[in-house]
């Protein structure tokens, strides 16, 4: 792929389309997995099986799509995110059609829950680590208008699959939601590719020797796992993970178990949507301010998720179930922007591509665990209500977790909010295909060394002088 010099100022221009596709991206994708509870029930209807055992469905789904995220990030280096992202669209279409001639859950397993997951994985972490790579001061704005696609999708696709199934039945409906995958293609359109300043030197980071072992290292860029920082976010964030999607999963059952009619229960889900788009916007607004951290902004947000899920099991009734989700729609929808547009505080915006699908790749695990162990502690109990505070109970640890994050506590700025980074002016041209000597090549570091040596703060001037 031919070398683009940047002709344009970041946080504008082509940026904003490449917000559009993942505004596109988003709708398709999580509107899928938060309405995923009105196919929840027919798959439990049909194959006359468990909670638990359906539940692995989305968990799969899920788990794979976040497990494969480095193969997006290795893949997008190399041929570039149009193609990646492509192929990804294409293989999640094929996933939704072959899960609708599925006649056993293996089948849905294999089908939605690893090559669907697998092309979702193509898809997701090109396009977040193309949005970042656009923006700077607006950073966090851009990914929450990105994210709203999931609200939108969340209001519209409950009703929308619930009137698909009453009309074709769920495998036409499947059919149905397979041909607007393709639509990921046209999003991958919009992706075009921007060369940084920031992209010059060669990261020492990503130099882990010669070898078999040093050439996986240096693709995955695996010394990532040496970042005190990044490994104490993911893990805080992979706890967060087990309880984030089970009301998206099982609120739909749970309100048929109140006496909810199959619309009613899908419109607890599209009420949702409501405070979930005003969170979005307005989380990315605040963090964007810096008058806050965005490390402490999303402590908070996560501290109001967790209490919120505590208090779904009391809404007895349509309307307190119907209040208790709005709540929780806000809570919940006030992550998703400051997920990455932390990730790249911390590791930098040259190694978010590949810090992003391992971050997604460390949450995988929270996903694959947290619906099923839902659905198991409702057949077990009969209810939803203590696998609604179990939900809670991973994300307020993951809250905790998130304190020893380095810098948390401290009065320098050791998660720099980018507002010292000073951006070129609108009016430059830099031509970043000119001839330059070749960086110097840097011996490769000792593990043990490689830790001490990785600082948190991020350098001050990342624009180098060309």
């Amino acid at each position: 792929m031919a070398k683009i010099t940047r002709r344009e100022p970041l946080d504008g221009g082509w940026g904003w389309m490449v917000v559009l596709a993942g505004f596109l991206k988003n709708c398709l994708m999580f509107g899928l997995i938060r309405s995923f509870g009105v196919f929840f029930v027919q798959f439990t209807v049909h194959f006359e099986e468990s909670s638990s055992r359906v539940s692995w469905i989305g968990s799969l789904l899920l788990a794979m799509h976040q497990f494969a995220s480095p193969f997006g990030s290795l893949f997008g280096t190399q041929f570039g995110a149009r193609p990646v992202v492509m192929v990804g669209g294409v293989l999640a279409c094929l996933g939704l059609l072959t899960a609708s001639f599925g006649q056993s859950l293996l089948h849905l397993y294999l089908s939605i829950g690893l090559l669907t997951g697998f092309g979702w994985a193509l898809v997701f972490t090109p396009t977040i680590a193309t949005i970042a790579r656009y923006f700077r001061r607006r950073r966090t704005l851009a990914t929450g208008l990105a994210f709203t696609g999931v609200g939108i999708a969340s209001f519209f696709f409950p009703p929308l699959f619930q009137f698909l199934i009453d009309g074709y039945g769920w495998r036409g409906a499947l059919q149905v939601v397979s041909a607007m995958m393709l639509n990921l293609c046209v999003c991958a359109a919009l992706l075009r590719p921007i060369r940084l300043i920031e992209d010059l030197p060669v990261a020492s980071a990503g130099n882990a020797g010669d070898g078999c072992w040093g050439k996986v290292a240096s693709a995955f860029d695996l010394t990532l796992f040496l970042h005190r920082g990044f490994m104490v976010y993911s893990c805080a964030l992979l706890l967060v993970t087990v309880g984030y999607f089970v009301p998206y999963v099982h609120l739909v059952a749970h309100g048929k178990s109140l006496g909810l009619s199959d619309y009613e229960a899908a419109f607890v889900i599209s009420i949702n949507a409501i405070s979930d788009i005003v969170a979005r916007l307005f989380s990315g607004w605040i963090g964007d301010l810096r008058q806050i951290r965005k490390i402490h902004l999303l402590f908070l947000w996560s501290v109001l998720s967790g209490i919120s899920i505590l208090l779904i099991p009391a809404g007895n009734s349509y309307t307190g179930l119907i209040a208790l989700t709005l709540f929780y729609g806000f809570c919940a929808g006030g992550l998703p922007a400051l997920l990455f547009a932390t990730l790249s505080d911390i590791v930098g915006i040259e190694r978010i591509l590949h810090a992003t699908g391992l971050f997604l790749m460390l949450m995988s695990f929270g996903s694959l665990l947290g619906p099923p162990l839902s659905g198991f502690l409702r057949d077990r109990t009969g209810n939803f209500t203590i696998s609604f505070m179990t939900a809670a109970g991973f994300i307020l640890a993951g809250c905790l977790v998130l304190l020893f994050t380095p810098g948390f506590f401290g009065g320098s700025k050791v998660l720099p909010d980018d507002e010292d980074i000073a951006s070129p002016p609108s009016s430059s041209r830099i031509d970043l295909n000119e001839e330059r000597p070749a960086p110097r090549k840097e011996e490769p570091m000792s593990p043990g060394l490689a830790w001490k040596s990785l600082s948190f703060p991020l350098p001050e001037n990342l624009e180098t002088n060309v």
